[in-house]
C-alpha cells in the first residue's frame, strides 16, 4: 500500500477542482479537503469537504497547497499568492499518465489521466494537461496553460502563457501559439496564432482579430 504523501487543500471546489483532488488521490494524498468562496454554503465537493474560503491563508497550517480552478489567468494569479505567502504548493501527476523522466515541470501543475508528456517537453507552473492529452517531445508550454481533454501538441510546439488549446484539438510540428490564444475543439492548427487570437477549423483559421497588446 502507498504512503500517505501528506494532507492537501485544493483552492476551488468546482468541476475542475473535483478532476484534481480525484487525481491528488490515486497519487497518494491522503487528508484531501477544498477552500472555496462559495463556503459555508458549500459544505461537500464530490467525496470531499469543503472547509473555509480560502482568504484566510492562516488556515493553510502545515498543508500543500494546490489550485483547482479551471479559469487560466485567475488560476495563475492565485498560485502567485500562494507562493508569495510561502506555502508549499503540490503537483498532481495521475498514475495512469506516461510522463518522461526529466521533464521540467514548473508547480501547481496538474497531469490528467492517460495523459503522455515525452521527452524533452517543458511545462510551466499552474498547467493542466487534461485527460488524454499528448503533449510530444521538446514542446514548451508556458504557465497557465490549458490542454484540453485529447488535444495533441506535436513535437516542438510552443503554447504561450494562459493560452487554451481546446478538447481533441491537434497543433502541427514547430508551430508557436501566443499567449493568451484559444484554440477550438477539433481545431487542427498547421501555422502560428498570434497573441490574444481564437482559431477553430480544419484548418484552423481566425474568428476574431488579434489583441494588438
Amino acid at each position: 500500500m502507498t504512503a500517505s504523501l501528506g494532507k492537501l487543500l485544493i483552492f476551488g471546489a468546482g468541476g475542475h477542482g473535483r478532476v484534481v483532488a480525484s487525481t491528488a488521490r490515486a497519487v497518494g494524498w491522503g487528508a484531501i479537503s477544498f477552500a472555496d468562496p462559495n463556503w459555508p454554503q458549500l459544505r461537500v465537493s464530490g467525496d470531499w469537504p469543503v472547509e473555509a474560503d480560502g482568504n484566510d491563508l492562516s488556515m493553510v497550517g502545515d498543508r500543500a497547497v494546490i489550485v483547482g480552478i479551471g479559469d487560466n489567468e485567475r488560476r495563475v494569479a492565485l498560485l502567485g499568492s500562494l507562493a508569495a505567502a510561502g506555502l508549499k504548493i503540490a503537483n498532481a501527476f495521475h498514475p495512469t499518465a506516461w510522463i518522461c523522466p526529466g521533464i521540467a515541470t514548473g508547480n501547481g501543475t496538474v497531469i490528467n489521466a492517460m495523459a503522455a508528456v515525452n521527452h524533452g517537453a517543458s511545462l510551466g507552473r499552474g498547467v493542466i494537461i487534461n485527460t488524454g492529452a499528448i503533449v510530444e517531445h521538446d514542446c514548451v508550454v508556458a504557465d497557465g496553460v490549458h490542454i484540453s481533454p485529447g488535444a495533441v501538441l506535436s513535437g516542438c510546439v510552443e503554447v504561450g502563457t494562459c493560452s487554451w488549446i481546446g478538447a481533441g484539438a491537434t497543433v502541427r510540428p514547430g508551430v508557436r501559439i501566443g499567449e493568451r490564444a484559444i484554440i477550438g475543439a477539433g481545431a487542427t492548427v498547421v501555422s502560428e496564432v498570434p497573441p490574444g487570437a481564437i482559431y477553430a477549423g480544419v484548418p484552423a483559421r481566425p474568428l476574431n482579430k488579434a489583441d494588438p497588446e
